[in-house]
């Protein structure tokens, strides 16, 4: 297998066809680096070749003709050859880009946005072999794509575009333009055979995350680019050249929305073609980490139309033919939703015919958890039949790539499901291949591993090798195969590119390599060694290699026919899987350097008979002395090789004879060899022909048949029995020398015995004959024997009869008895068989007979044919049953030669044949022990049952019953640890199987990860709770012992056993009793994961003291009275467990007290009730698990009966004074007693009110912020005002405040959404035109008045004139600085600079008074002055960086008050920031959902949110609100504009208003109707349209009569409650400040957004740093070191007061002044409260806060201190940057001078401080007149010229500024 590691190194795979010189070359280039891949092997896997990179890579391909390697990494390009080595190397990058600028490729494209040296990253790789072309695509200029030349990548082999052609950005924004973004395609050719390119990259554009922040909102980039194109690739017409206009109709595009992108952000993973479709697989990343438990994995199909021309000359749109549907890998929430890497490939499995498509997807979840799900592609297809399509009515060949189309692109809801088929952590991409008919995959991880794993037919893994990389780096998710040699595999690390082979030489035997499981290699059978099948030279023949699936029995193997020999030939039989060895030179080596030629005999097929000459005897080796034979090696050759091996033997059998001299016939007979014994000459011969005599096959023996002890000297008679003796001369004995044998074969001798023998001794006869006997004694009396054993005796030879009820010797018998007693059978079995028979039953009993000849045995008519090798006289008989017609019952009957008859008490059943029905389980671990248990119907009719697992292991069984067989699962054997038959042997018959057949699955077994807790007390069990990874099906027990329970498929308890001292326990574990061993290797041979945690076979379990517990005072006894609430104080020693409260119990006696913990060593025991017992002593008990100790005694009533009497005379005094008090009281509790009643109830009410306040406040404490986050809607625009409305509303507050107000009814236009407002205008922004009545000096003198204004010394002579007069007041200066600010807006660099003249003015000033106070407030020219030229040059930060997150926090603000009840007249809210404005009172509020359609709006109707407290008014606004969300405010109608109209089911419409007929009145008062008032149900139909007059009988809701109206609350409830009569007693009331926690929840939901707005505000982004801010900060540092200010505190102030206080908190008060919205009283609030903390941020005085303080100031109490750590920041960070010079600063005022040119009306600005100088004219004489420069300038003169030419003219002022 060749594979590439990634972006380094490139491998490659040529290691074994590679020339000699090539791999010299490559081993000098690269030896260090080789040297250490090549020796890193593991298993099936082996590193070859790499390329190491520079830089990191990005992608690559392999060219299938050339077999060259093109490899694309950051800024490089690189073409390799076959082994890897460098052809051409070319660089990409860096170059000057900048992602907001068209591609330069584009004439006339210009580019404001400085552009700096970008990386060049690969987004795509293809070959258009065809044209010979490489495509690459890279991520600078806008994802711009080159044509380069195959055979030299360095070289373009297109210029594209051509000098002075038409070029559109369209056709230069190809791939993605960021080098986190995907990018996916691939070369096709049409039906016509022009080139296309079908790419898809993810979306960068405005709004992504990928765009680059705190620019303009222009989108350069993606601003007409699709998700998905197919694009022109024909070079011949390079002037369409990547267009996706292919046909003139139509674009051949796919693109999302920009409304919807937010939901649909795709990234793509891989595309591939099948059959006429290309298959697109992708990720939607909108949803990722929102729900885990849902898929995110997409694969898209699209017709190529690549077939033959359609029948129709109709062209097709991409999106006609688009269709997807989901991927979902896991199931039950374990589901891996997002894919990583996708592979198609062909294989075989689930017993198909021929390989079938699949696709194989690695999935990942949260947490680094990966799979691997397998689909087939027949099912992807079958879904997207049009059955499977709802709600659309489709045709079969709409949905195929037919004439017809679909008419929208189509999306399947159901996903289609796979279950994972392996599972490990940090997977990363995958390969699979079919290698002889066996799936084998490939999987890399993101540590830098690859996995080899073979699939067994179901998928399921059967073998796994791991090979670690050198660089640990992720695998690239793209990994491919060597087009022409599917051996070698392609794979790409971050670094380098490697080459994997399988690793067959490993291998040295022909069992080792097939049995080892990898596909990829096999036996080369003529060769002998172990490889793969291209590079064994036979395997072209037949049955030369062998693969894994052919088993180890097709092993070659030989078998020599005989295996010993004495003389002649010897024949070869060669058995197992070798090619036809005809024609080839087939030799038999023995080893000994001499070979014969061997003759093929016979064929067949894969076995052959080979024949070869026997060497000569004296060329083997010489028979070693004390043997008889030698053992001779000897080998099968085919070409010179050595194909197969064995032994044979020679022998001597004269040896055998000589070395076993004293037992020649017996050994020469029992040798292993063919050896014969010739009795004439007493020789042992190798064949009969060898001698002239007759042999014998059998040695004369001699038995002593009887002997008998006796005590006195008497003859005895012996019997003596001689057998296959041929001739016998002569039998010698001490008393008859002599003595003729009358018969041969049967002598009787007397012998005669001398001398007197012992009682206990035997007399033994010898008898010398010219054959050595043996000689057998026996005793007919010896043992316990009855009738029928005695008389079997004669069968034996032995001279026993039956005697008096006993066995004698037949010459001491008189009355010999000759029928036996009847038979007797006390036991029979089994007790039932098949009615087929065959059953070997067993009966055993006495007096059975003496012979199995006699004996005759049936169950009712059915006959049992007995055994006689299984017979044992008298007491034993097995027969074997036949077959019966029918089921019947009967008893055993046995008759003894047809005379003694026996009965069983027992019946035997004949039975239908067993019936298998079910079994359980149906899976267990692969280490066995699974008790598995098979129900069914007559399992135990048969003699023998044996449970067949596979038909080659036995399931031992303990249990066996007619319907239940209970047996013990062995382990999984290496080769099927899988799914396993399981079937039942009856009596040697047929394995027996069910319909459908058992199958068990062995499972991987069950892994410990560990056991908590792992400390116990000595005298307590402890529970034990062992984690375990995958499902606990078995039953598992601790070897303590102890028996554990399944708590779950992770979870089991065990109990720990007691001991009696503190030691550590090992825990060993037993599944199923088997002994768990960790990570011990399967069956199949997989080791441990090297990417996953080893578990260990045993865990350490220590034993601590018990845990000691006494009472507070460590009294042993406790005095208790009954009836009385019993507390007791316990405290506990130190423990080193860590214990739960729920482990601990105190019981007093039978009763449970409740348990108070107050720390780890004290806690509280409490009985509130009477306990069980009055009188007596209780124990108090501490119970922990089942540790238990009593540490006191309570002691229950008692006491001395002095104290009895005392209490008597106490009481009687008691009683005394009560009867006194008693008339006292009674005479005052009527009269309090009602009103006491009245307050008590008052107070519990008030009491479960703030109760119930309080549970609320704290649930409102916790929410979430991302309930609002989830609200918020982020489809609209950010109403943005333009710049000239920014710097009018913000230069003059007050007179756009008056603009604002909407006095008069606003103007509407006609719109296709809708009706809009017309927004106004400010006069500053109209053009200035003098009236027919105005003179035309009057221009004149303005212009020259202008002139003047642009004079510094007149100008800064001007303003301090004006300012020292006594009624210029402030709002005069303000607006002076404002009309200033417009006049010289044309030339801020001068503006500039006379702010910094009056500037230093006002320093100087400030200096000898109290420098700190300066800029504080605005009350000059000056200050003014530079709050407008803040506002200037902050503009363009506020609008890219602010901007967002402030409008964000404005959203979040309006949401979270609108999530309650808002009052319409007080403006009092539930939730807000404000204590002021805080809605005190619970008003229960319920959100309903109402639809609504607006007459003459461009959309359908839309479902809003309202609460049921609501007023009409305010449902208005919120209806507006949905329709118009995506347009500015000012555009929107108002709320007294529109009519709201209701549609009540089966009742009449009706206009719903705030009052009407319906108001009812509260309090005096008329309250405004609400939607609970008109009970308009939850998702009513409402309407609503424009009014044609507007009606002014009730204005605007919160200016009405508070005395005259209410909504929820009155106003100023609390001052004017004591005021209030009895009539209003019945309203609850509660302290207010109970609802001050509300406070606190609002401020949690904002405090993301704030943050987020702080943070923007306090922040220098380094693309574009605040040039102003560093400007104008060095200029007060400048100022303070001039004037020997060293203060830091004085420094800090100045510029917190110049940029923080003086812009930011204008800001931050003021929204309008930067967008488009509706700024409530409500919100204004809510941001005082907001504009206080930043004041407080930046304050350097520490605030001193308590109870008393304001709750403005409370609220951000806590984060005020950081904030102030962010602002030193801040303020550090703008010091350490760069100087600015003034020539710098004096070009970027002339930039933005020149961006707003012409936005506003100069000349008007110029007349309105005109206006100033007339009105103090004589003072500004003066001035002029006082200063000699003015005098020197003649600058009076000029201002005097400009009174004559505007005075003495009539002037009408057209516009009022």
């Amino acid at each position: 297998a060749k594979a590439f590691l990634e972006p380094r190194n490139i491998l490659s795979s040529r290691f074994a066809r590679a020339s000699p010189r090539s791999l010299r070359l490559l081993a000098a280039a690269l030896a260090v680096f080789l040297t250490a891949l090549q020796a890193r092997t593991a298993g099936a896997l082996q590193i070859q070749q790499a390329f190491a990179s520079p830089s990191r890579t990005n992608n690559f391909l392999v060219d299938a003709v050339s077999r060259r390697v093109y490899l694309a990494a950051v800024n490089s390009l690189y073409q390799l050859n076959a082994t890897l080595a460098r052809e051409v190397e070319t660089r990409t990058g860096p170059v000057l880009d900048n992602p907001l600028c068209h591609a330069p490729q584009l004439p006339q494209a210009t580019c404001e946005h400085q552009k700096t040296l970008t990386d060049n990253h690969n987004k795509l790789l293809t070959l258009d072999r065809a044209q010979g072309v490489l495509l690459a695509c890279g991520s600078v200029f806008q994802g711009f794509c080159e044509l380069r030349a195959m055979d030299d990548a360095s070289r373009l082999a297109v210029r594209f575009p051509q000098d002075g052609a038409t070029v559109f950005p369209s056709m230069l924004n190809i791939a993605a333009n960021h080098e986190n973004a995907s990018t996916v395609g691939l070369v096709f050719r049409s039906h016509g055979g022009a080139a296309r390119l079908l790419v898809a990259a993810t979306y960068t554009g405005m709004g992504s995350e990928y765009f680059p922040k705190n620019h303009s909102k222009e989108d350069l980039r993606f601003e007409n680019t699709p998700e998905i194109a197919i694009r022109s690739l024909d070079i011949a017409d390079i002037g369409r050249l990547f267009t996706y206009d292919i046909n003139p109709s139509e674009d051949n595009v796919f693109k999302i929305k920009q409304e919807v992108k937010q939901k649909n952000k795709l990234s793509f993973v891989r595309a591939f073609v099948h059959k006429s479709y290309s298959y697109i697989a992708i990720n939607n990343d909108a949803n990722a980490g929102v729900k885990e438990s849902q898929p995110n994995s997409i694969l898209a199909r699209i017709c190529l139309d690549t077939d033959a021309p359609r029948r129709s000359a109709e062209s097709r749109k991409l999106t006609e033919s688009y269709i997807q549907m989901g991927l979902q890998c896991g199931s039950s929430g374990n589901i891996y939703s997002r894919l990583l890497s996708i592979y198609p490939a062909d294989i075989s499995s689930g017993g198909a015919a021929g390989a079938e498509p699949h696709l194989f997807g690695v999935f990942a979840q949260a947490g680094g958890r990966a799979a691997v799900c397998a689909f087939r592609v027949l099912e992807v297809e079958e879904r997207l039949q049009p059955h499977d399509i709802l709600f659309i009515s489709l045709q079969e060949e709409q949905l195929n790539c037919g004439a017809a189309h679909l008419q929208h692109p189509l999306a399947l809801r159901r996903p289609l499901r796979a279950r994972p088929i392996y599972e490990a952590p940090g997977l990363s991409s995958i390969a699979v291949d079919n290698v002889h008919n066996r799936t084998v995959m490939f999987l890399g991880t993101s540590r830098g591993r690859l996995r080899k794993l073979s699939l067994l037919a179901n998928l399921s893994m059967a073998n796994q090798w791991s090979l670690k990389l050198a660089s640990n780096e992720p695998v690239h998710h793209i990994m491919t195969f060597d087009p022409s040699d599917h051996n070698y595999l392609y794979l790409m690390t971050t670094h380098h590119v490697t080459v994997q082979v399988s690793a067959c030489g490993q291998y040295s035997s022909c069992s080792e390599c097939v049995s080892a499981g990898d596909a990829h290699c096999g036996w080369c059978t003529l060769e002998r060694r172990c490889s793969v099948q291209k590079n064994c030279s036979s395997g072209t023949l037949g049955r030369s290699w062998i693969s894994t699936g052919d088993g180890v029995q097709q092993c070659p193997s030989m078998t020599i026919t005989p295996s010993e020999i004495s003389r002649s030939d010897v024949g070869i039989l060669i058995n197992g899987s070798v090619p036809d060895l005809q024609g080839l030179q087939v030799e038999c080596d023995y080893g000994v350097g001499i070979t014969t030629n061997a003759t093929v005999h016979l064929d067949y097929s894969t076995t052959q008979i080979q024949t070869c000459p026997l060497l000569p005897l004296h060329m083997y080796p010489t028979i070693p002395f004390g043997t008889d034979h030698v053992t001779v090696p000897m080998a099968i050759r085919v070409n010179g090789v050595s194909v197969v091996s064995g032994n044979f033997t020679i022998y001597e059998c004269e040896r055998t004879g000589q070395i076993h001299f004293k037992t020649a016939c017996t050994s020469c007979l029992s040798t292993a060899w063919h050896c014969y014994w010739d009795p004439r000459l007493n020789l042992c011969v190798s064949s009969k022909e060898s001698t002239p005599h007759t042999v014998s096959q059998a040695c004369s023996v001699l038995i002593l048949t009887q002997i008998l002890s006796h005590t006195q000297t008497v003859p005895q008679a012996c019997s003596v029995l001689m057998r296959s003796c041929a001739r016998v001369a002569a039998c010698v004995s001490p008393v008859h020398p002599q003595m003729a044998l009358p018969d041969p074969d049967w002598v009787k001798a007397v012998l005669q015995t001398s001398g007197r023998a012992s009682k206990d001794r035997c007399v033994m006869c010898v008898c010398v004959c010219v054959c050595v006997c043996a000689v057998e004694v026996y005793s007919c009396s010896a043992g316990d024997s009855d009738c029928s054993q005695c008389w079997g005796r004669q069968t034996q030879g032995h001279m026993c009869v039956w005697c008096d009820n006993s066995c004698q010797q037949r010459d001491q018998c008189h009355a010999i008895t000759t029928r036996c007693p009847d038979l007797s059978s006390s036991k029979v079995e089994p007790l039932s068989g098949p009615l087929t028979g065959g059953t070997l039953l067993t009966v055993q009993g006495r007096n059975l007979g003496h012979s199995a000849t006699q004996l005759n045995v049936s169950i009712g008519h059915v006959p049992c044919s007995v055994l006689p090798q299984y017979y044992t006289v008298s007491v034993r008989l097995v027969c074997e049953t036949g077959a019966s017609w029918e089921q019947t019952s009967d008893h055993v009957t046995v008759r003894v030669a047809g005379n003694a008859v026996g009965v069983s008490k027992d019946i035997f059943s004949f039975v239908v044949r067993a019936r298998l029905l079910e079994f359980t389980p149906q899976q267990g671990p692969l280490a066995g022990g699974t008790r598995l248990t098979i129900h069914g119907q007559f399992l135990d009719a048969g003699s023998t049952v044996n449970v067949k697992i596979n038909r080659t292991q036995n399931c031992t069984i303990f249990m066996l019953s007619s319907d239940v067989i209970e047996c013990v699962m062995p382990p999984a054997e290496a080769a099927a640890a899988e799914n396993v038959s399981v079937c039942v042997v009856y009596d040697d018959r047929p394995c027996l199987s069910a319909s459908p057949s058992f199958t068990f699955t062995y499972e991987k077994n069950p892994t410990i990860s560990h056991i908590r807790p792992n400390k116990s007390f000595l005298r307590s069990k402890c529970w034990c709770v062992c984690v375990i990874f995958q499902s606990v099906r078995s039953f598992i027990q601790m070897s303590f012992p102890q028996i554990c329970s399944c708590v779950s498929s992770t979870l089991i308890v065990c109990q720990s056993p007691a001991t009696n001292q503190s030691q550590q326990a090992t825990a060993h574990f037993y599944l199923n009793e088997v002994l768990y061993r960790g990570e011990d290797a399967s069956p199949s041979g997989r080791g441990p994961d090297e990417d996953e945690e080893p578990h260990a076979d045993a865990f350490h379990f220590d034993y601590v003291e018990d845990p000691q517990f006494y009472t507070a005072n460590k009294e042993k006894l406790i005095k208790h009275h009954p009836g009385e609430p019993l507390i007791l104080i316990i405290n506990k020693g130190p423990s080193e467990l860590d214990l739960t409260l729920q482990e601990y119990s105190v019981t007093i006696g039978s009763d449970l007290c409740d348990i108070t913990f107050h720390n780890e060593q004290l806690f509280h025991c409490t009985i509130n009730r009477s306990l069980s017992a009055s009188t007596g002593e209780l124990p108090v008990t501490v119970r922990v698990g089942h540790f238990q100790k009593v540490i006191a005694m309570v002691q229950m009533g008692g006491g001395s009966e002095l104290a009895i009497i005392v209490s008597i005379v106490v009481c009687c005094v008691l009683l005394l004074l009560c009867t006194v008090a008693l008339v006292v009281y009674c005479t005052k509790s009527r009269r309090a007693e009602r009103d006491w009643q009245k307050t008590l109830l008052q107070m519990e009410e008030m009491e479960s009110q703030i109760r119930d306040e309080i549970r609320k406040g704290f649930a409102e404490l916790q929410t979430d912020m991302t309930d609002l986050t989830k609200e918020l809607s982020r489809t609209q625009g950010i109403p943005f005002l333009e710049y000239k409305q920014f710097v009018t509303r913000t230069f003059f507050p007050k007179m756009c405040s008056d603009y604002e107000r909407r006095l008069v009814q606003p103007m509407y236009e006609n719109d296709p959404l809708g009706p809009r407002a017309l927004s106004e205008t400010h006069p500053l922004l109209q053009d200035w035109q003098s009236s027919n009545s105005v003179r035309p000096n009057l221009e004149e003198g303005i212009t020259l008045f202008s002139t003047l204004l642009n004079n510094k010394h007149f100008l800064v002579t001007f303003v301090h004139a004006l300012e020292q007069q006594k009624d210029f007041a402030v709002r005069d200066r303000c607006n002076l600085a404002s009309l200033l600010t417009i006049a010289l807006h044309g030339k801020l660099e001068y503006y500039t600079s006379i702010m910094k003249e009056l500037l230093v003015d006002l320093i100087d000033a400030s200096a000898s008074k109290n420098p700190k106070l300066m800029l504080r407030r605005t009350e000059s020219v000056v200050e003014k002055m530079l709050t407008n030229w803040m506002s200037i040059c902050m503009y363009s930060y506020l609008k890219e960086t602010v901007g967002e997150p402030f409008f964000l926090l404005l959203c979040a603000i309006k949401q979270q008050i609108n999530k309650g009840s808002i009052d319409a007249i007080t403006g009092k809210a539930r939730y807000t920031l404000n204590e002021e404005w805080l809605l005190r009172e619970n008003i229960e509020a319920k959100p309903q959902n109402i639809n609504v359609s607006f007459q003459g709006f461009g959309m359908d109707s839309v479902s809003v949110r309202v609460m049921n407290t609501d007023t009409i008014c305010q449902v208005k606004d919120k209806i507006l609100e949905a329709f118009y969300k995506n347009l500015p405010f000012s555009q929107w109608p108002r709320e007294e504009d529109v009519d709201l109209e209701w549609f009540p089911e089966g009742r009449s419409s009706r206009i719903l208003q705030d009052l009407d007929n319906t108001s009812v009145m509260e309090d005096g008062r008329k309250k405004l109707n609400t939607v609970f008032h008109y009970q308009i149900p939850d998702g009513a139909s409402l309407a609503m349209s424009m009014k044609d007059k507007r009606e002014n009988t009730l204005g605007r809701v919160k200016d009405l009569d508070t005395e005259k109206y209410v909504h929820l609350v009155l106003p100023h409830d609390e001052l004017t409650e004591s005021r209030k009569s009895h009539r209003h007693s019945h309203r609850k009331k509660v302290l207010p400040e109970i609802y001050l926690t509300r406070l606190l929840s609002t401020k949690g939901t904002l405090q993301k957004f704030l943050d987020d707005l702080f943070q923007a505000i306090l922040s220098i982004p380094p693309e574009k740093p605040p040039l102003a801010i560093k400007y104008f900060f060095d200029f007060l540092e400048e100022q303070a070191d001039k004037r020997g200010i060293t203060d830091p505190d004085t420094l800090h102030i100045w510029k917190t007061n110049s940029l923080p206080l003086r812009f930011w908190v204008n800001i931050l008060k003021n929204p309008q002044f930067v967008f488009d919205i509706d700024k409530t009283d409500h919100m204004d609030a809510c941001l005082s409260v907001i504009a206080q903390a930043f004041i407080d941020a930046c304050s350097l005085s520490d605030l001193q806060l308590g109870k008393d303080s304001p709750t403005n100031k409370l609220l951000y109490a806590k984060e005020i201190p950081e904030y102030k750590k962010r602002v030193q920041c801040y303020y550090k960070q703008i010091q350490e940057m760069a100087p600015l010079s003034e020539q710098e600063m004096n070009a970027h005022l002339a930039e933005e001078s020149r961006r707003y040119r012409n936005e506003f009306n100069t000349n008007l600005a110029v007349m309105e401080v005109y206006k100033y100088a007339k009105r103090y004219r004589n003072q500004v004489v003066s001035a002029l007149d006082s200063s000699p420069t003015a005098r020197r300038t003649q600058l009076q003169h000029k201002f005097e010229q400009v009174i004559a030419l505007v005075e003495d003219n009539i002037y009408e002022c057209s516009s009022e500024a």
